[in-house]
């Protein structure tokens, strides 16, 4: 606990918030405009917001919010072929809690739930395993999604259905790799990016050199960052200080989480379950080269995809306007206009403004709070 108090100390994050403003402020005065980072995930998005950070930074540098949220980029297809799998009548639908709400083109997870569909919420994989040797009689399908982080534990629950011969047991995959989207933005340039706070929990996977191409093609630095204030903090003080001597290169503060490699073992059960650099549909943002993962030949008898009819594979997106704009951080959320009216977390018009890294739920929450009078 004490340790954890380090990292949100005020009197180190007033003496980080001093150098950033001291580094920052010349280099923006040579820019003719405020430095523009993107914090990537949603998790450090929330933690930015909850904490109010984003309104202690000097005016010289401005966060973007990006598309590190994986239920915000789910492309209506997705939920589309989830909740026809779902209505099957020996099917039951295993899911993590935050998909459930996410709009698909007729109605979403929780709609479906309403009207009979046996849809179960998980915290792990396994879990949906254990539900199948439970209901041998009906097939489980897991709705597998998420980035780098949540990869592995899928590979690891296909593996141990292999050995144990759970004939009843599939996996919806619509999991997706994050440097690719990254890639795309920068090549894109809708978005003027100075640098990157790069993802943590992504990061612990896939290692600090799996960054090292956005760096030397696109020359834009980036810091893995940790989650806390302080973590935060250090890794833009370290951004500025790259932007300030226009040397970039990729930096880790988050070392005591992240290593240069990443996870290996995990990026082996990744590569012996799943073929990687599938073009992949991400809301908002279309066809994104080389994010998608599929399965391999030897698992293929656990994909879902197989079960599902024609009509539902399908890739009609409709998203609206506002919410593509706000994923690829040219729209802040408090700046749209259907924001906390015709689009709010009863009635949400994307995953932005359910998931629990979705942009639009971290300001929604924080207003919230301070209309309430309720300080973080």
């Amino acid at each position: 606990m004490k340790q954890a108090m380090n990292f949100r100390d005020p009197h180190r994050v007033n003496r980080l918030i001093k150098c950033i403003q001291a580094k920052a402020a010349p280099v923006a005065e040579r820019l003719g405009r405020p430095l523009q980072i993107m914090e990537v995930c949603g998790g450090h998005t929330h933690a930015i917001v909850n904490t109010g950070l984003n309104q202690l930074l000097p005016s010289s540098i401005e966060l973007i919010h990006g598309p590190g949220c994986p239920v915000c980029v789910l492309p209506t297809h997705a939920i589309d072929q989830a909740v026809a799998l779902a209505e099957y009548s020996n099917h039951i639908l295993v899911s993590f809690g935050d998909p459930l709400r996410v709009p698909g083109s007729q109605h979403s997870l929780l709609d479906a739930k309403a009207k009979g569909a046996q849809i179960n919420t998980i915290y792990s994989p396994l879990d949906a395993l254990k539900l199948a040797k439970s209901y041998p009689n009906k097939t489980v399908v897991f709705f597998a999604i998420g980035f780098d982080t949540t990869i592995p534990s899928t590979a690891c629950t296909l593996q141990m259905a292999l050995q144990q011969g759970i004939s009843n047991f599939r996996v919806l995959c619509h999991h997706i790799c994050l440097i690719p989207v990254l890639m795309t933005l920068l090549k894109q340039q809708e978005v003027q990016l100075d640098g990157f706070l790069g993802p943590g929990h992504v990061s612990m996977v896939i290692g600090v050199q799996a960054y090292k191409n956005i760096v030397q093609k696109y020359h834009k630095p980036l810091v893995i960052a940790g989650f806390e204030p302080v973590d935060i903090l250090h890794a833009l003080y370290k951004l500025v200080q790259q932007l300030s001597t226009q040397k970039y290169t990729v930096q880790n503060a988050y070392s005591h989480v992240v290593s240069a490699t990443g996870n290996q073992p995990a990026q082996q059960v990744i590569n012996e379950v799943f073929i990687s650099e599938v073009n992949a549909e991400w809301r908002g943002l279309g066809l994104v080269p080389k994010s998608g993962l599929s399965i391999r030949s030897q698992y293929r008898s656990f994909d879902a995809s197989l079960l599902l009819e024609k009509k539902h594979c399908t890739k009609q997106e409709s998203d609206p306007t506002y919410c593509k704009k706000v994923l690829t951080g040219s729209l802040k959320p408090q700046h749209c206009p259907w924001f906390g009216n015709k689009c709010t977390p009863h009635h949400p018009q994307s995953g932005l403004m359910v998931s629990s890294e979705g942009a639009c739920a971290a300001y929604y929450s924080s207003s919230t709070k301070a209309k309430a009078g309720i300080v973080s």
